[in-house]
Protein backbone atom coordinates (compact mmCIF):
# COMPACT_ATOMS: atom_id res chain seq x y z
CA UNK A 1 0.00 0.00 0.00
CA UNK A 2 2.86 2.52 0.75
CA UNK A 3 3.91 1.96 -2.70
CA UNK A 4 0.83 3.83 -3.96
CA UNK A 5 1.79 6.96 -5.26
CA UNK A 6 -0.18 10.05 -3.45
CA UNK A 7 -1.94 12.58 -5.50
CA UNK A 8 -2.79 16.32 -3.60
CA UNK A 9 -6.22 17.74 -5.64
CA UNK A 10 -5.65 21.14 -3.79
CA UNK A 11 -2.09 22.92 -3.64
CA UNK A 12 -1.84 24.37 0.10
CA UNK A 13 -0.66 28.27 0.16
CA UNK A 14 2.41 27.44 0.41
CA UNK A 15 2.59 25.03 -2.55
CA UNK A 16 3.27 26.79 -5.88
CA UNK A 17 3.43 23.65 -8.26
CA UNK A 18 -0.14 24.54 -9.36
CA UNK A 19 1.13 28.20 -10.94
CA UNK A 20 4.21 26.70 -12.78
CA UNK A 21 2.73 25.42 -16.12
CA UNK A 22 -0.45 23.14 -17.26
CA UNK A 23 0.19 20.19 -14.95
CA UNK A 24 -2.98 18.71 -15.57
CA UNK A 25 -1.66 17.40 -18.98
CA UNK A 26 1.72 16.56 -17.41
CA UNK A 27 0.84 14.18 -15.14
CA UNK A 28 -0.91 10.89 -16.53
CA UNK A 29 -1.94 8.21 -14.54
CA UNK A 30 -0.63 5.16 -13.03
CA UNK A 31 -2.58 1.82 -12.96
CA UNK A 32 -4.72 1.51 -10.65
CA UNK A 33 -5.41 -2.18 -8.40
CA UNK A 34 -8.54 -3.90 -9.02
CA UNK A 35 -11.26 -1.86 -7.42
CA UNK A 36 -13.03 -3.93 -3.91
CA UNK A 37 -16.18 -5.67 -5.39
CA UNK A 38 -19.34 -3.66 -4.33
CA UNK A 39 -21.09 -4.21 -0.82
CA UNK A 40 -24.12 -2.25 0.91
CA UNK A 41 -22.68 -1.07 4.51
CA UNK A 42 -25.54 -0.79 6.42
CA UNK A 43 -25.62 1.79 9.59
CA UNK A 44 -25.13 -0.94 12.05
CA UNK A 45 -21.49 -1.71 10.96
CA UNK A 46 -20.74 1.64 12.50
CA UNK A 47 -17.16 1.39 13.34
CA UNK A 48 -16.58 1.57 17.23
CA UNK A 49 -12.48 1.10 16.62
CA UNK A 50 -11.54 4.51 15.65
CA UNK A 51 -12.31 7.80 17.28
CA UNK A 52 -14.80 9.92 15.37
CA UNK A 53 -15.23 14.17 16.70
CA UNK A 54 -17.60 16.78 15.08
CA UNK A 55 -17.05 20.28 14.20
CA UNK A 56 -20.30 22.79 13.13
CA UNK A 57 -19.80 24.14 9.52
CA UNK A 58 -21.65 27.20 8.33
CA UNK A 59 -22.88 27.53 5.43
CA UNK A 60 -24.81 30.83 4.33
CA UNK A 61 -27.85 30.03 6.41
CA UNK A 62 -27.23 26.35 7.17
CA UNK A 63 -25.18 25.03 9.98
CA UNK A 64 -24.53 21.80 9.41
CA UNK A 65 -21.89 18.82 11.28
CA UNK A 66 -18.67 17.21 9.52
CA UNK A 67 -17.15 14.62 11.23
CA UNK A 68 -13.58 14.64 11.75
CA UNK A 69 -11.92 10.48 11.67
CA UNK A 70 -7.78 10.02 11.09
CA UNK A 71 -6.79 9.01 7.92
CA UNK A 72 -3.90 6.56 9.61
CA UNK A 73 -6.29 5.12 12.26
CA UNK A 74 -8.72 3.91 9.13
CA UNK A 75 -6.26 2.65 6.54
CA UNK A 76 -3.51 2.96 7.83
CA UNK A 77 -2.27 5.81 5.48
CA UNK A 78 -1.10 9.28 6.52
CA UNK A 79 -2.84 12.22 5.75
CA UNK A 80 -2.43 12.55 1.94
CA UNK A 81 -5.31 13.41 -0.19
CA UNK A 82 -6.06 10.37 -1.42
CA UNK A 83 -4.07 6.93 -2.84
CA UNK A 84 -5.88 6.01 -6.34
CA UNK A 85 -7.74 3.24 -6.13
CA UNK A 86 -7.14 1.81 -2.51
CA UNK A 87 -8.32 5.32 -0.76
CA UNK A 88 -10.61 8.11 -2.39
CA UNK A 89 -10.20 11.16 -0.13
CA UNK A 90 -13.61 9.93 1.11
CA UNK A 91 -12.30 11.20 4.79
CA UNK A 92 -11.65 15.46 3.67
CA UNK A 93 -14.19 17.54 3.19
CA UNK A 94 -13.86 19.23 0.13
CA UNK A 95 -14.16 22.11 -1.20
CA UNK A 96 -16.96 21.35 -3.43
CA UNK A 97 -19.06 19.80 -1.05
CA UNK A 98 -19.70 23.47 0.85
CA UNK A 99 -20.33 24.80 -2.97
CA UNK A 100 -23.20 22.47 -3.81
CA UNK A 101 -24.92 22.67 -0.37
CA UNK A 102 -24.63 26.77 -0.83
CA UNK A 103 -26.08 26.36 -4.17
CA UNK A 104 -28.88 23.49 -3.26
CA UNK A 105 -30.04 25.98 -0.57
CA UNK A 106 -30.43 28.41 -3.14
CA UNK A 107 -31.81 26.55 -5.41
CA UNK A 108 -34.43 25.42 -2.50
CA UNK A 109 -34.98 28.96 -1.37
CA UNK A 110 -36.13 29.99 -5.34
CA UNK A 111 -37.89 26.54 -6.18
CA UNK A 112 -35.84 24.99 -8.50
CA UNK A 113 -35.62 22.18 -6.10
CA UNK A 114 -38.35 20.80 -4.08
CA UNK A 115 -36.67 17.96 -1.83
CA UNK A 116 -39.96 16.71 -0.26
CA UNK A 117 -40.55 13.30 -1.80
CA UNK A 118 -37.73 13.01 -4.24
CA UNK A 119 -35.53 9.95 -4.54
CA UNK A 120 -31.92 11.25 -3.97
CA UNK A 121 -28.30 9.62 -4.61
CA UNK A 122 -25.31 10.96 -3.50
CA UNK A 123 -22.11 9.91 -5.39
CA UNK A 124 -18.58 9.95 -3.96
CA UNK A 125 -20.00 11.30 -0.64
CA UNK A 126 -17.11 11.15 2.37
CA UNK A 127 -19.08 13.34 4.81
CA UNK A 128 -22.21 13.44 2.64
CA UNK A 129 -23.47 17.18 4.06
CA UNK A 130 -24.75 17.35 0.35
CA UNK A 131 -26.81 14.40 0.95
CA UNK A 132 -27.57 14.63 4.61
CA UNK A 133 -29.14 18.30 3.01
CA UNK A 134 -31.21 16.63 1.37
CA UNK A 135 -32.98 14.26 4.06
CA UNK A 136 -33.10 17.20 6.49
CA UNK A 137 -35.05 19.36 3.60
CA UNK A 138 -37.36 16.09 3.60
CA UNK A 139 -36.33 14.07 0.80
CA UNK A 140 -38.18 10.24 0.80
CA UNK A 141 -34.98 8.63 0.21
CA UNK A 142 -31.00 9.56 0.17
CA UNK A 143 -28.94 6.86 -0.76
CA UNK A 144 -24.80 7.00 -0.34
CA UNK A 145 -22.02 6.08 -2.35
CA UNK A 146 -18.27 6.23 -1.86
CA UNK A 147 -15.39 4.28 -2.85
CA UNK A 148 -14.31 2.71 0.53
CA UNK A 149 -16.79 0.83 3.06
CA UNK A 150 -14.32 2.12 5.51
CA UNK A 151 -15.71 5.74 4.77
CA UNK A 152 -19.15 4.64 4.77
CA UNK A 153 -18.58 2.80 8.45
CA UNK A 154 -15.95 5.56 9.71
CA UNK A 155 -17.87 8.66 8.90
CA UNK A 156 -20.55 8.49 6.37
CA UNK A 157 -23.28 6.90 8.80
CA UNK A 158 -21.58 8.46 12.01
CA UNK A 159 -21.90 11.79 10.43
CA UNK A 160 -25.36 11.45 9.34
CA UNK A 161 -26.45 10.22 12.69
CA UNK A 162 -24.87 13.00 14.30
CA UNK A 163 -26.96 15.39 11.82
CA UNK A 164 -30.15 14.02 12.82
CA UNK A 165 -29.18 14.12 16.43
CA UNK A 166 -29.18 17.73 15.99
CA UNK A 167 -32.06 18.90 13.30
CA UNK A 168 -34.28 21.28 14.81
CA UNK A 169 -37.86 20.11 16.36
CA UNK A 170 -39.70 20.92 13.35
CA UNK A 171 -37.82 19.00 11.11
CA UNK A 172 -38.93 15.24 11.04
CA UNK A 173 -36.62 12.74 9.49
CA UNK A 174 -38.72 9.35 10.73
CA UNK A 175 -39.99 8.07 7.47
CA UNK A 176 -36.75 8.67 5.77
CA UNK A 177 -34.90 5.88 3.96
CA UNK A 178 -31.01 6.11 3.93
CA UNK A 179 -28.70 3.38 2.74
CA UNK A 180 -25.23 3.09 1.87
CA UNK A 181 -23.45 0.98 -0.23
CA UNK A 182 -19.60 1.00 -1.36
CA UNK A 183 -17.82 0.12 -4.46
CA UNK A 184 -15.78 1.56 -7.71
CA UNK A 185 -18.50 3.40 -10.25
CA UNK A 186 -18.49 0.81 -12.83
CA UNK A 187 -19.86 -2.13 -10.61
CA UNK A 188 -21.91 -0.09 -8.00
CA UNK A 189 -24.51 -0.28 -10.05
CA UNK A 190 -25.03 -3.88 -9.18
CA UNK A 191 -26.33 -3.14 -5.76
CA UNK A 192 -28.21 0.33 -6.13
CA UNK A 193 -31.88 -0.36 -5.91
CA UNK A 194 -33.18 2.21 -7.87
CA UNK A 195 -31.04 1.92 -11.10
CA UNK A 196 -33.48 1.75 -14.62
CA UNK A 197 -30.36 1.19 -16.90
CA UNK A 198 -30.80 4.27 -19.20
CA UNK A 199 -34.13 2.67 -20.05
CA UNK A 200 -36.72 5.93 -21.02
CA UNK A 201 -40.09 3.72 -20.92
CA UNK A 202 -38.71 2.50 -16.91
CA UNK A 203 -40.29 5.33 -13.75
CA UNK A 204 -37.52 4.03 -11.80
CA UNK A 205 -34.18 5.71 -11.32
CA UNK A 206 -33.11 8.73 -8.58
CA UNK A 207 -35.03 12.15 -8.94
CA UNK A 208 -31.75 13.86 -7.63
CA UNK A 209 -28.06 12.91 -8.01
CA UNK A 210 -25.82 15.04 -6.09
CA UNK A 211 -22.14 14.86 -6.49
CA UNK A 212 -19.03 17.32 -5.56
CA UNK A 213 -15.15 16.61 -6.49
CA UNK A 214 -15.58 13.27 -8.17
CA UNK A 215 -14.51 14.28 -11.85
CA UNK A 216 -10.93 14.75 -11.05
CA UNK A 217 -9.19 11.40 -12.42
CA UNK A 218 -10.00 11.16 -16.37
CA UNK A 219 -9.70 7.66 -16.27
CA UNK A 220 -12.55 7.29 -14.01
CA UNK A 221 -15.24 9.98 -15.70
CA UNK A 222 -16.70 7.31 -18.32
CA UNK A 223 -18.03 4.96 -16.00
CA UNK A 224 -18.82 7.43 -13.41
CA UNK A 225 -20.94 9.12 -16.63
CA UNK A 226 -22.35 5.80 -17.36
CA UNK A 227 -23.38 5.30 -13.76
CA UNK A 228 -25.05 8.78 -13.89
CA UNK A 229 -27.18 7.22 -16.79
CA UNK A 230 -27.98 4.15 -15.33
CA UNK A 231 -29.48 5.72 -12.39
CA UNK A 232 -31.02 9.52 -13.38
CA UNK A 233 -35.06 9.19 -13.68
CA UNK A 234 -36.56 9.83 -16.60
CA UNK A 235 -38.00 12.61 -17.81
CA UNK A 236 -37.56 15.04 -15.08
CA UNK A 237 -34.47 13.58 -12.79
CA UNK A 238 -31.32 16.13 -12.25
CA UNK A 239 -27.81 15.80 -11.24
CA UNK A 240 -26.10 18.96 -9.23
CA UNK A 241 -22.27 18.47 -9.58
CA UNK A 242 -19.83 20.82 -7.89
CA UNK A 243 -16.10 20.10 -9.25
CA UNK A 244 -13.18 22.28 -10.11
CA UNK A 245 -13.24 23.95 -13.68
CA UNK A 246 -9.10 22.47 -13.64
CA UNK A 247 -7.47 19.49 -11.71
CA UNK A 248 -3.75 20.64 -11.97
CA UNK A 249 -1.95 17.41 -11.78
CA UNK A 250 -4.65 14.98 -12.07
CA UNK A 251 -6.17 15.59 -15.79
CA UNK A 252 -9.89 15.80 -15.04
CA UNK A 253 -11.99 19.06 -14.58
CA UNK A 254 -15.69 20.21 -15.79
CA UNK A 255 -14.78 21.22 -19.25
CA UNK A 256 -13.02 17.46 -20.11
CA UNK A 257 -16.10 16.33 -18.38
CA UNK A 258 -19.10 18.34 -19.77
CA UNK A 259 -17.32 18.00 -23.59
CA UNK A 260 -17.67 14.03 -22.77
CA UNK A 261 -21.66 14.54 -21.91
CA UNK A 262 -21.69 16.80 -25.04
CA UNK A 263 -20.87 14.78 -27.49
CA UNK A 264 -22.62 12.08 -26.00
CA UNK A 265 -26.27 14.12 -26.41
CA UNK A 266 -28.18 12.75 -23.84
CA UNK A 267 -27.85 15.31 -21.24
CA UNK A 268 -27.89 18.98 -21.13
CA UNK A 269 -26.19 21.00 -18.33
CA UNK A 270 -26.53 24.78 -17.25
CA UNK A 271 -24.00 26.69 -14.83
CA UNK A 272 -25.50 27.17 -11.45
CA UNK A 273 -22.72 28.77 -9.62
CA UNK A 274 -18.96 29.94 -9.92
CA UNK A 275 -16.78 30.24 -7.27
CA UNK A 276 -13.71 32.67 -7.97
CA UNK A 277 -12.41 33.62 -4.64
CA UNK A 278 -8.98 33.62 -5.97
CA UNK A 279 -7.81 31.27 -2.79
CA UNK A 280 -7.78 28.48 -5.51
CA UNK A 281 -8.92 27.05 -8.42
CA UNK A 282 -12.34 28.34 -10.21
CA UNK A 283 -14.68 26.25 -8.63
CA UNK A 284 -18.32 25.59 -10.09
CA UNK A 285 -21.52 24.19 -9.69
CA UNK A 286 -23.60 22.45 -12.66
CA UNK A 287 -26.70 21.23 -13.39
CA UNK A 288 -27.17 18.20 -15.73
CA UNK A 289 -31.04 17.15 -16.81
CA UNK A 290 -32.42 15.26 -19.80
CA UNK A 291 -32.79 17.42 -22.91
CA UNK A 292 -35.71 17.81 -24.11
Amino acid sequence: MATNPTFQLFSSSNDNSSSQGLGFFDSPEPPRPPPPPPVEVFSSEVSSSVAFTVDKVSIDEVTLLKGRVNTKEVFGLPNSDLVPGVYEGGLKLWEGSIDLVKALEKESQTGNILFPGKRVLELGCGHALPGIYACLKGADAVHFQDFNAEVLRCLTVPNLNANLSQKPPFVSVGDRETRFFAGEWSEVHQLLPLVNEGDTDKKGGYDVILMAETIYSISAQKSLYELIKRCLAYPDGAVYMAAKKYYFGVGGGTRQFLSMIEKDGVLASTLVSEVTDGSSNVREVWKLSYKS
